[in-house]
């Protein structure tokens, strides 16, 4: 593949003048010229960068993708959504792992408005009583500012479209179920804590079991987002008897580490005590898992289009449905 230079040599121009017509710039320069620079570019088989036509463009096909913990499948998931509709439409994503760090968010901002990025989409939860949180609301109308579409898979304190699920609802539906199958003494495997998730889940699981009269049965743990948390909280469970009737865990791999710590125990799952989670990720399907499934493909392809339509409107919310899903690791209390 040719470079400008052999472009601009071979069509007896100058370089820039070269990138200017390659660019589309408005510069004045006669028809003539204009005609035998694009034949020259197609005769060498020359192509200039994505990162070269965004500079001049001032934007680019490029939709940055910061997540809290990308080994996380929860972000697997809606990385897959974003990037099926994105490389539909021509655009490439770049996926950037933030490690729960309100303060990386602001710099991966920044990233992306060097790289003249159509979009971001901030796909991890917020932080209660988050310090930058005024920074990163500045940082994302800045991002705004430049022609930056910015769309947030949490309810987060920016201006900029929401796409997300009812967290707190999907942890009351969840719960209600086992109430439904008579389970009265349920404990509840947190989040990380200080997370605005880990919060409306927790939350979601206390209305309900309050609604249900069962507030003074309710039992919550302190977790995590990983199968060591679940596994934990689980044996703090088997060493102070008795047994709840039912574990719920603010997300599957929590869940499943419970689960594994359960049957290490000898303890039968369903029959002792029945065992839940939440998002409905390939590990719950794979070990029978009783959970709540939450769009999380959707949410990320609905992002995608955000950015991609190059809309800018109100702050709205868009809350997808979620669905229980029960399966082999619950059952009846009899």
């Amino acid at each position: 593949m040719s470079s400008l230079v052999e472009v601009a040599r071979a069509a007896g121009v100058s370089v820039s003048t070269a990138s200017r017509v390659l660019a589309g710039s408005s510069h004045p320069i006669s028809a003539k010229t204009r005609a035998k620079v694009i034949a020259t570019a197609e005769k060498l088989g020359y192509s200039p960068s994505a990162l070269a036509r965004a500079l001049v463009s001032r934007s680019s096909r490029l939709i940055g993708v910061l997540v809290s913990d990308i080994v996380n499948p929860y972000f697997s998931v809606i990385a897959r959504g974003i990037d099926d509709v994105a490389s539909r439409a021509g655009y490439v994503t770049m996926l950037s792992n933030v490690d729960r760090r309100t303060s990386t968010e602001i710099s991966r901002l920044q990233t992306m408005r060097d790289y003249r990025a159509a979009g971001v989409i901030i796909a991890g939860s917020g932080l209660d009583a988050d310090p930058l949180a005024a920074d990163l609301a500045k940082a994302v109308r800045q991002a705004k500012e430049q022609g930056i579409q910015a769309v947030s898979l949490a309810t987060r304190d920016i201006d900029c479209p929401v796409v997300t699920a009812d967290n707190e609802r999907a942890a009351h539906d969840i719960t209600d179920h086992l109430v439904s199958l008579g389970h009265r003494r349920i404990a509840f495997i947190e989040g990380p804590a200080g997370m605005t998730t880990s919060r409306q889940r927790r939350d979601g699981f206390l209305a309900c079991m309050n609604a249900a009269k069962l507030g003074d049965l309710a039992q919550c743990l302190p977790g995590g987002f990983d199968f060591e948390a679940g596994h934990l909280a689980a044996m703090r469970l088997i060493a102070r008897p008795p047994l709840p009737d039912a574990i719920l865990a603010a997300n599957d791999e929590t869940a499943v580490g419970a689960l594994n710590a359960l049957r290490q125990a000898n303890i039968d799952v369903p029959g002792e005590i029945s065992v839940a989670g939440m998002n409905d990720l390939r590990v719950a399907q794979f070990v029978g898992l009783t959970t709540v499934s939450l769009p999380l493909y959707e949410m990320g392809a609905m992002a995608a289009q955000h950015v991609i339509d190059n809309r800018p409107g109100e702050a709205t919310t868009t809350f997808l449905s979620h669905r229980v899903i029960p399966r082999e690791t619950t059952t009846r209390r009899t």
